[in-house]
């Protein structure tokens, strides 16, 4: 890879639905090179294990990655390990420039920056980030079953989540920092109908203990009289808002009130030549499963893009 290289796409991030449209970029022949600037793999990377992805019954987050890395790679997908800096569209292609200063050029970018959960900044919470630590009822609930569990948020998805862990669980405690949910009306009521759920009003968790089984409590403080006290529990799930790796998508991209880039079934934005899959994408899941198809169908329709514009370009010479 050189300075303007040009390709036929370019693959911006390497989660789930980067790898899988590396995939199938490759089997449709185009020349491609997918840019990551951190582990290949994404989220998933970092999940102890992952018991929903078709096709495996049980499997470690970074094996599973490594399976889709070692897939794409079998077809000598390129994979560069550079932060991109900059992505620029262009009438006749487009550009994404790399924080080391070379410039990479292309019919089409796919969008695959993916997302991050928001945090509570407290001790234990990234040490112990699969080890009793989530981020995901829906992926790591079940290894909670029969369990005690502490959801942090107040909002729908808090909500949805904690009503999804009572099923599973013993006990779900919901922590919340204000004295009212943010919540739907109609959550509230299933929440507060449910014997299985305790919300803990008017406080925050501020910091999360484990011992060699894993998580085993979390330390609480009362925002009113300031007094902590100490819970014992198996898991801690937090769920207090999700956030669009958003800060390169370029200048004339929709994206809805929460940042995240609009397509059309295509995953292809505003932009033609320019797609969004995976977790940076609007959509109503978002599952490693999902993720992967979004990276399909970028890649089939970028594809299809690829082959009109370089038809149309021949054709334009042979009339020249």
């Amino acid at each position: 890879m050189s300075d303007n290289s040009f390709y036929d796409l370019i693959i911006v991030g390497g989660g789930p639905a980067g790898l899988t449209a590396g995939i199938y970029a490759m089997r449709a022949a185009l020349s491609t090179v997918l840019i990551e600037k951190g582990l290949a793999g994404g989220q998933v990377a970092n999940s102890d294990s992952v018991e929903n992805y078709p096709g495996f019954e049980y499997v470690t987050g970074f094996d599973l990655s490594q399976k889709l890395l070692n897939h794409a790679k079998s077809y000598d997908l390129p994979v560069v390990q550079q932060e991109v800096a900059e992505i620029q569209p262009g009438l006749k292609h487009h550009s994404v420039r790399l924080s080391n200063g070379d410039n990479l050029n292309a019919h089409a970018v796919i969008l695959a920056m993916g997302g991050s959960p928001l945090k509570l900044g407290v001790p234990g919470e990234d040490k112990y980030y699969g080890k009793g630590v989530s981020y995901c009822a829906t992926c790591d609930g079940f290894f909670f079953k029969g369990k005690t569990v502490v959801v942090v948020g107040g909002g729908d998805t808090a909500m949805e989540e904690a009503l999804y862990l009572a099923k599973l669980c013993k006990q779900v405690y919901v922590v919340h920092r204000r004295d009212a949910l943010r919540a739907s009306r109609i959550l509230q009521q299933r929440v507060f109908g449910e014997c299985k759920i305790e919300v803990l009003w008017n406080t925050v968790v501020t910091e999360i203990k484990a011992d060699e089984g894993g998580v085993c409590a979390v330390h609480l403080r009362d925002t009113q009289t300031a007094a902590t006290r100490e819970l014992a529990t198996d898991g801690v799930f937090v769920f207090i808002g999700f956030s669009p790796n958003n800060a390169l998508v370029p200048a004339g991209i929709a994206m809805n009130a929460d940042g995240y880039v609009v397509t059309d079934e295509k995953c292809e934005t505003k932009i033609p030549g320019i797609y969004a899959a995976g977790d940076l994408r609007q959509k109503y899941a978002r599952q490693i499963v999902v993720a992967a198809a979004d990276g399909c169908t970028a890649a089939l329709a970028a594809a299809h893009y690829i082959e009109e514009k370089k038809a149309t370009s021949d054709t334009c010479q042979l009339t020249d």
